[in-house]
């Protein structure tokens, strides 16, 4: 009740972002736009994302939110998961790095990782079909630059009709299309961290109906925490042109990413008092939210790649997105008054995840000998002091502490997604109002083609970029590691997951919606049909019917088979399991808003929507593994039904809009980090807050969701019914207060959480926090803008995730914070 009380007292200033008008159609919406395609005035508050055409945001039912390129500016998120933590109702446990967020919405579960139930879109359309590929996380392939013209989101209501696999909401990141001529350079570079980064933007009328708009960023550097080479580079480019006639226009527009960005995974960091009341601290020489088990010295990942080949990967790569993607999209009119959509992309997605996971921290006597026995010895292996012998392992770095490590080193083949989204509306006179009418139908395909080929490590603990592999010997002197490396496998997960995926899923799905509109009443239903197949192979030893997945190779070549070269991992090439089953589900949601006033409006909504379950149904009990079909018909799909209700206001400067929501869910999937499966229901209900004021000088934009939620059936883990789900907080919130005088402006970003549970089994609690990021702007001239931006301005601790469910005994805990304090200052120059 404490954070009940929290958000009452909080609706005095819940007063988010205000929403701006999307001018780029996106699938949730109809074409009914002006043909230039030009973005309205900020003050007409016209909302298309989720609805079947443009409305204002008081004769629509569903909950909708913007951010403007003006937030991006203020905020300066060092990842697009910071960025989206200011959409009230969004959970955004951004301590990832620049992707590999766990995204959720209103209470729906991260039973594993990515955002399963939430689609991120780019320009209005998915940028992976399932946001929760596993080590392909949507937002690793997505950036924020000069080229977002505004970010759009809807919680719930009509996202279960309007796109597909996204009954928890949609968030996309609309590009700039060259509607304002000019541009912008800007410069940006860390101050108290190493970081260079430089953006563009440029867009020029080529004639009366031609225009075109190109932008892009390149950064090097390394990145917010201390690894000791640049663990950030690379950038991306963006081009579109659009050619207006007479009714509608065509756009063609590119985009190129490549950039490698460090993936921070869970830190050791110590942990007292009781479950309920911990008490957190750092370890000697190791910092929570400054430091990462990366290290010049631990850059090289030997194994075998998905031929079973030798192959050395570099671990720097981290989160290595390489897109190619291109695409058009159209809007006309035919005769009669009947509009035509469509929108076509095509993405050649590759790449790399690569990174280091603690799977064990503990004192460096107690591994070695859990490793080679009793009167084990142990020396350094890489790094400056490489063959030197740990004399006292207890006092190594000041903490005594070894890391067993397994590198996920995931090599992303093909995630190629081909996407295509057609609609055809119009509107008829009905009933003293107005009958819109929309039909459609959407396409895609998305690929699954990665192997996995993880080894084990052992790291010592120490942070500044400084670690380095150990070498352990038994107490008669043989090596039980090779430079550093323990296993050419999962050795510290009992040998698993060497894995291989080749799959295509392919998604069809007709849609249907009528909009009805007179006087103070919209009242609106939508219907969707998704039907797909998922076919291909897997393989794997995790798999089972006598597939081997250890074997013993002669890594280094080198004519000796050592202790650690018998614990190789294979991928059974030979034996593959098919995969070949369909899906579907049905999607409704019905709506209706009604407007007491100019100023107020209720609404009321239900929806039904689903989300087929993609790659983490696979190497589990769904799944014949010799037919490839469905051993449980229910498993292929997961269904969420949601209902919300609310009130909206918008009035001299002011807007408050005021939501309470409940949601069931049912949940199958799989978490590699543990090796667990999930078959749960869960249920959710709270009230979501935001809205805006401005006076004078001064504008403050704040929101809050207060959600309960638990676990009320589970299939394989009965324990854990009636408990909250792990990291799911009662109360989250975000506030931006702001002074723009003259020439300077100043404010302050604030996001903060209450305590949630770290696992599911409500024992050990991750303390709340609250973050605070600062900005500062100066404009000595028109068209010149310097600005300082602090993000965490306080190096506050905030623990999102941790894989101990409950105090272990050594009193270490694995778990990601949100990043320390960084400064940057950067300069902006416009023409």
């Amino acid at each position: 009740m404490k954070a009940f009380h929290i958000l009452l007292a909080s609706t005095a200033l819940a007063l988010p972002l205000p929403v701006l008008a999307q001018t780029a159609d996106v699938p949730a919406t109809d074409t009914a736009q002006p043909a230039d395609d030009t973005a309205p005035a900020d003050d007409a508050d016209i909302i298309v994302t989720g609805v079947a055409r443009g409305q204002n945001r008081l004769d629509s039912s569903v909950s909708v939110s913007s951010l403007g390129q003006e937030a991006l500016q203020t905020n300066a998120p060092r990842s697009v998961a910071e960025l989206f933590r200011n959409i009230p109702g969004v959970r955004s446990e951004s301590s990832g790095g620049e992707g590999n967020a766990n995204i959720a919405v209103r209470g729906l579960p991260v039973a594993s990782g990515g955002s399963k139930f939430l689609q991120l879109q780019e320009d209005g359309l998915p940028i992976l079909e399932y946001g929760d590929i596993t080590f392909g996380n949507a937002d690793i392939f997505l950036r924020a630059d000069l080229n977002v013209a505004r970010v759009e989101a809807i919680r719930g209501g009509s996202a279960s009709t309007f796109a597909s696999n996204s009954p928890g909401g949609v968030i996309n990141m609309i590009s700039d299309t060259g509607e304002r001529e000019g541009g912008v350079i800007q410069g940006a570079t860390g101050i108290d961290y190493r970081d260079f980064r430089t953006d563009f933007s440029y867009s020029k009328h080529l004639s009366d109906t031609l225009r075109v708009h190109v932008g892009g960023f390149y950064r090097f550097g390394e990145g917010p925490r201390e690894a000791g080479y640049d663990a950030n580079r690379g950038g991306q480019i963006k081009l579109n042109v659009t050619k207006e006639f007479t009714g509608g226009y065509v756009r063609l527009y590119g985009k190129y990413l490549d950039d490698r960005a460090i993936a921070y995974l869970p830190n050791p960091i110590r942990v007292s008092g009781t479950n309920d009341d911990p008490k957190y601290s750092e370890i000697a020489g190791f910092s929570i939210n400054r430091d990462t088990l990366h290290s010049p010295n631990i850059t090289r990942n030997l194994t075998l790649d998905g031929n079973n080949n030798p192959v050395v990967n570099d671990i720097r790569d981290g989160q290595h997105p390489l897109v190619k993607a291109v695409g058009f999209e159209t809007q006309f009119q035919l005769a009669a008054g009947w509009n035509v959509t469509n929108r076509f992309r095509y993405s050649d997605i590759s790449g790399r995840f690569i990174s280091n996971f603690p799977a064990n921290v503990d004192s460096a006597a107690t591994i070695a000998t859990a490793l080679a026995g009793a009167g084990s010895t142990l020396s350094y292996a890489t790094g400056p002091n490489a063959g030197r012998v740990i004399a006292n392992p207890a006092t190594l770095n000041g903490n005594g502490l070894l890391a067993q490590i397994v590198v996920f080193d995931t090599k992303l083949n093909s995630l190629d997604n081909i996407t295509n989204d057609f609609r055809l509306s119009h509107d008829i006179a009905l009933g003293g109002g107005t009958l819109g009418l929309t039909a459609g139908f959407y396409k895609s395909r998305q690929t699954i083609d990665t192997d996995w080929l993880w080894t084990s490590l052992l790291s010592d603990v120490v942070g500044g970029g400084n670690a380095a592999l150990v070498n352990v010997r038994n107490a008669v002197g043989t090596s039980i590691t090779q430079n550093g490396v323990f296993g050419y496998a999962a050795s510290y997960f009992g040998g698993c997951c060497r894995r291989s995926y080749d799959l295509n899923y392919d998604t069809n799905a007709p849609f249907a919606s009528l909009n009805w509109s007179g006087g103070a009443l919209t009242l609106d239903g939508s219907v969707r049909y998704d039907f797909g197949s998922a076919k291909g192979t897997v393989a794997g030893a995790d798999l089972g019917g006598g597939r081997v997945g250890i074997t013993t190779r002669d890594i280094n070549r080198d004519g000796v088979i050592a202790d650690a070269e018998r614990r190789v991992a294979i991928i059974p090439l030979g034996s593959p399991a098919p995969v070949d089953y369909d899906f579907n589900y049905w999607s409704y949601s019905l709506g209706a808003n009604y407007r007491l006033s100019p100023d107020l409006a209720l609404f009321g909504r239900y929806s039904r929507g689903g989300r087929a379950n993609a790659d983490r149904l696979l190497f589990g009990p769904a799944v014949s593994t010799t037919t490839g079909g469905l051993l449980n018909a229910d498993a292929a799909v997961d269904i969420v039904r949601q209902a919300e209700a609310g009130m909206k206001y918008r009035a001299n400067g002011i807007a408050f809009y005021a939501t309470g929501f409940w949601a069931r869910t049912e949940e199958q999937n799989f978490e590699a980090t543990t090796q667990r499966f999930f078959d749960r229901n869960y249920r959710a209900y709270g009230i979501e807050l935001e809205g805006s004021i401005k006076r004078g000088p001064f504008s403050l934009n704040a929101g809050g969701t207060w959600t309960d939620a638990k676990i009320v059936s589970d299939a394989v883990n009965p324990g854990t019914v009636g408990n909250r789900p792990r990291r799911q907080a009662e109360f989250v919130f975000s506030a931006t207060p702001q002074i723009d005088v003259d020439r300077f402006t100043l404010g302050a970003n604030v996001i903060g959480t209450t305590s949630s549970y770290a696992q599911d089994s409500n024992q050990l609690k991750l303390p709340g926090y609250t973050q605070v990021n600062a900005f500062v702007q100066f404009r000595p001239a028109e068209q010149v803008q310097f600005s300082v931006n602090a993000n965490n301005l306080f190096d506050t601790i905030g623990l999102t995730e941790a894989e101990e469910g409950a105090i272990p005994a050594n009193g270490i805990v694995r778990a990601r914070s949100i990043n320390g304090r960084t400064i940057s200052a950067t300069a902006r120059f416009s023409f």
